[in-house]
């Protein structure tokens, strides 16, 4: 099994200057050739592949202007042609967005293929004289395969080691659970269990809005514009790793307490539309935390259902089956006419959940799909990708 693995890093000085220089030729060498694929094929309608780019690189380093790109490990470099590569399969292929030009203001990263060793707490890697010192906060015991090194907007640099290593699986509890994902609390599960929403971005919207107006009033690019912009993103950066680590322990209790777990598939794109809710459905992560869950399931042979997102699970007594058509959203309690039971919309919601899931298994369609999440595979005509090519707004390339 691949696993990932990321440490912090503590550079020196000398290191940093390396590293923010694989940084730019990174970015340089991916703009460079994404405008010469362009060019190509404004020109004279040919198409670049990534052996064509490859050769050109080669030839580009032998330039005396551009002699600094030998001081990059050349596995880097190519990595990033591959990244192009794939970035142009992905949008005549699927129906992706065409590759855009980096910009040294979004996330700073590079990828080393080969030739990595760590070593108790410094790392090796190709171009660099002496190991980084590395802050081991959990061991591994395996191959690695590659690492990515990356720069965060708090100026923090990581390592994420990716490793070939063998997985203790969790052991089966022969239990199964209906959830539903809210908003007033975070996970509710059909036995009763309610996992807190923490809503971190109002916790911190005061001091997040406090640090930002401050920002808005300093001259942008001086020193103190750069320091203040350095704590909002340290306050983003809090915000980030609270969530995460939130929902990296929910899911992980969920997948060590039950063999099944089944959950609608809800439609995020659609309900960020409104803007009444769409704060609040971005800050509890719905996307992620169901990302965990399948990951983490696959790990341990636990199983992930998925229901359809139109079945009425808030609006179906869980006891009867009558469907309350004039269910409203502020309506947290509600008690059915058919069998006066009074229900809680949430909890009811999990245990019909549940029920579906185990209908939607013992028919034998536990592969069920919604015809939106199947991307479309054709290539599409000629007509149609010059067309999309030619509409493409020019940018200039550069670090």
């Amino acid at each position: 099994m691949l696993k990932s693995y990321k440490y912090k890093l503590k550079p020196t000085n000398e290191q940093i200057v390396l590293l923010n220089k694989h940084f730019g030729s990174i970015r340089f060498i991916y703009n460079y050739f994404l405008n010469e694929r362009k060019h190509e094929y404004e020109t004279n309608k040919n198409s670049i592949n990534y052996y064509d780019n490859a050769k050109s690189l080669t030839e580009l380093k032998k330039q005396d202007n551009y002699s600094w790109l030998k001081e990059i490990n050349s596995q880097s470099l190519q990595d990033s042609l591959k990244n192009l590569e794939t970035a142009y399969k992905n949008f005549f292929r699927f129906k992706k967005g065409f590759p855009k030009f980096k910009s040294k203001h979004d996330k700073n990263s590079f990828t080393i293929p080969q030739f990595v060793k760590l070593n108790k707490n410094e790392l090796s890697i190709p171009k660099f004289k002496d190991p980084i010192k590395v802050i081991i906060d959990r061991k591994f015991n395996g191959l690695i395969k590659q690492c990515t090194i990356s720069k965060t907007p708090t100026n923090e640099y990581f390592v994420s080691i990716l490793v070939e290593t063998e997985h203790n699986k969790l052991p089966k509890t022969n239990k199964s659970v209906g959830i539903d994902l809210g908003i007033k609390e975070f996970v509710i599960t059909s036995d009763g269990y309610k996992y807190k929403n923490n809503r971190y971005t109002k916790t911190y919207a005061k001091k997040l809005k406090e640090h930002q107006q401050h920002l808005s009033r300093k001259i942008k690019g001086s020193n103190r514009y750069n320091k203040q912009k350095l704590k909002v993103a340290t306050i983003h950066k809090k915000i980030t790793n609270s969530r995460i680590d939130n929902l990296h322990k929910i899911s992980t209790d969920l997948i060590k307490k039950y063999d099944l777990i089944v959950l609608e598939d809800l439609n995020i794109k659609g309900m960020v539309k409104n803007h009444k809710l769409s704060k609040h459905i971005l800050d509890v992560s719905w996307g992620k935390f169901v990302t965990m869950l399948r990951y983490k399931s696959e790990w341990n042979d636990k199983k992930i259902v998925n229901i359809d997102r139109f079945f009425p699970s808030s609006k179906t007594c869980n006891c009867c089956g009558y469907i309350n058509q004039n269910l409203k959203l502020n309506i947290r309690e509600w008690v059915c006419p058919s069998c006066n039971t009074k229900l809680d919309r949430d909890l009811n919601a999990s245990i019909n959940i549940l029920k579906e899931g185990n209908k939607i298994l013992s028919s034998g369609t536990d592969d069920y799909r919604r015809g939106d999440e199947i991307r479309p595979t054709s290539v599409g005509t000629i007509g149609e990708t010059s067309k999309i090519l030619n509409n493409i707004v020019k940018k200039p390339i550069g670090l």
